[in-house]
């Protein structure tokens, strides 16, 4: 079997940042680890349909800092902020009584991040859009952010089948160009006529 690299972990000197950020010595870190782990679960539930990207979570000595990355800051807030009243005391508890501060930060083009386009896209395929309908909607409205797109590993048969992009695919695996649909049929036409 091969040996498989978490993408975030391979990425992380070079343009991503950790999720969580604190230091612990190797009786404490467990207990870190599975709070971290239960508050990022409640965050994700409580905010299912907040478009929530990213969690990070930072300890200092007695307090936690809690900053959620979402694209509908509105909902996260609540009336006059009483939903994060309520998250900061669920949190707390979580936290066996430590102080909690939850932030917020807006994502101003949330066309751009990914986990928000694969949930986004998740979802209408849960409400039993049609995929062939789905797909080029997001694939365009991510393009017109001037932003690439891959999607998946059925991409090079369902391109051909449709012919929804134009242009040349890179093959991440052996590293080879693919001509797409649009280049195929030009040079079938051409070679029967």
């Amino acid at each position: 079997m091969g040996q498989k690299v978490n993408p975030t972990g391979f990425r992380l000197s070079v343009n991503r940042d950790w999720r969580s950020r604190w230091y612990a010595s190797s009786q404490e870190f467990p207990a870190f680890l599975h709070s971290d782990l239960k508050i990022r679960n409640y965050v994700k539930k409580k905010l299912q349909f907040a478009a929530v990207s990213k969690i990070v979570i930072e300890r200092a000595w007695n307090s936690i800092r809690v900053t959620i990355h979402t694209a509908r800051p509105g909902i996260v807030i609540g009336r006059k902020g009483a939903e994060i009243e309520k998250m900061t005391e669920e949190i707390s508890k979580m936290a066996e009584g430590k102080q909690v501060k939850i932030d917020i930060q807006e994502i101003k083009t949330p066309e751009l991040d990914a986990q928000l386009v694969s949930e986004n896209v998740a979802l209408q395929i849960e409400r039993r859009i049609a995929y062939r309908r789905a797909r080029p909607r997001w694939i365009l409205a991510r393009k017109e952010f001037g932003c690439g797109v891959r999607a998946g590993s059925m991409a090079r048969r369902f391109r051909a089948q449709n012919g929804t992009e134009k242009g040349k695919f890179r093959c991440t695996p052996c590293g080879r160009r693919l001509i797409t649909a649009s280049r195929k049929q030009t040079r079938s036409t051409a070679r029967s006529g």
